[in-house]
């Protein structure tokens, strides 16, 4: 069976790259039927409008359920000593700094969504892989397709963190206010989502620290899990008592670097081609802006070019490059800036952070290069 794009890995970016190419006229063929969604996956994704834009064109978004998608309008970032920093969708002229969607939901909706596709097939167990034209690989970090390409270097270093994440519960309203702690070394972040068990307040915890500290909160009993929460976050906040309502999930935290993206027939997209820390959350929407990029440059190729030449790709990967670089540059350096025990650099950090608040104009420069820096440049 021939194949214009083979996708290894069905998951949220290998559904989203079928489904952006085949109304392309492609035949696209996804390596595997994707996997039922397990509904307790305590996991969430902020979406940029990029992504939104991306999921809205491949039909996706507006399938999704009101009750999974949150808006963010305002972000509020604490430092270690009483320091703060504070975004508003208002400031910005934006409608949301981000969107908020339950995992779950979103691959429920993709899942339909490939299923009734036209041109896009899938691989039955055990049937050999189909002959194509071009094999995109998005099976993550973790993929062993890309160490068989020849001359691929990868390179990943260990933060000697993991992430914990869980979902929480509090009466107090969160008024689509995302939050954020550097508490050195961890980085603790609450994501608004929408109204959880008896209409209590809801939210997604990402709680990044070094990997001994994940094991033991891993280890707590419930109520020992939320004493500890609650201490972290400063009770001035305002955000009242929170508790879990969810199972706890980890998973150790890597910054992983790949060079090349792509080679003659073959092309990488999202972890399988870069991984940031998520202090940031723009691991998804870097991969959702490599599939939106992709799709226009096979789009834009010229008749005579294959979809897997060589020069086409290249293209790809010089227009994701920069972005891509820029975000992994700035999420290392600040993981490495406040995880830093120094005192100086404590008092450095926070007086920057403070400085940034009250300077209004370089405080919205740097949140519009934020909202864009995980997009496709225009």
């Amino acid at each position: 069976m021939h194949t214009d794009v083979l996708v290894r890995g069905s998951g949220i970016v290998g559904q989203c790259l079928a489904l952006s190419l085949a109304p392309l006229g492609l035949r696209v063929t996804l390596d595997a039927p994707p996997a039922t969604p397990h509904p307790n996956d305590v996991r969430a994704y902020a979406l940029n409008a990029q992504s939104v834009d991306l999921l809205r064109q491949i039909k996706v978004w507006d399938a999704l359920p009101a009750h999974a998608v949150t808006p963010v309008y305002d972000m509020q970032v604490q430092g270690d000593a009483q320091s703060s920093l504070s975004f508003s969708a208002w400031h910005q002229g934006l409608s949301a700094l981000a969107w908020v969607v339950d995992v779950p939901a979103l691959e429920a909706a993709l899942l339909e969504a490939v299923r009734y596709a036209a041109h896009i097939h899938f691989l039955a167990p055990g049937q050999p892989v189909a002959p194509a034209c071009l094999t995109a690989i998005c099976q993550g970090q973790r993929s062993d397709l890309r160490r068989t390409l020849p001359g691929l270097s990868i390179r990943s270093t260990s933060y000697g963190q993991s992430a914990v994440a869980a979902r929480l519960t509090s009466s107090v309203p969160h008024g689509g206010v995302a939050w954020q702690w550097f508490r050195s070394p961890d980085v603790l972040a609450l994501l608004p989502c929408a109204d959880g068990p008896q209409g209590l307040a809801s939210w997604a915890l990402v709680w990044s620290l070094p990997c001994e500290k994940a094991r033991v909160l891993l280890a707590l009993d419930e109520n020992d899990f939320n004493g500890a929460l609650n201490e972290a976050i400063p009770a001035s906040s305002g955000l009242g008592h929170l508790a879990l309502c969810s199972e706890r999930r980890a998973w150790p935290l890597h910054h992983q670097q790949v060079d090349p993206w792509c080679g003659p027939g073959w092309v990488l997209l999202g972890d399988a081609a870069h991984t940031v820390h998520p202090l940031a959350g723009q691991g998804l929407n870097l991969g959702l802006a490599d599939v939106a990029t992709l799709q226009q440059v096979l789009l834009a190729r010229e008749s005579w070019r294959s979809v897997g030449d060589i020069k086409l790709l290249q293209r790809f990967a010089r227009i994701r490059a920069l972005p891509t670089q820029s975000l992994g540059l700035v999420t290392d350096g600040l993981m490495h800036l406040f995880a830093h025990p120094h005192p100086a650099i404590k008092v450095l950090r926070n007086r920057g952070l403070s400085f940034v608040q009250r300077a209004p104009i370089l405080k919205n420069w740097l949140t519009r290069q934020a909202l864009q820096l995980a997009a496709q440049p225009s």
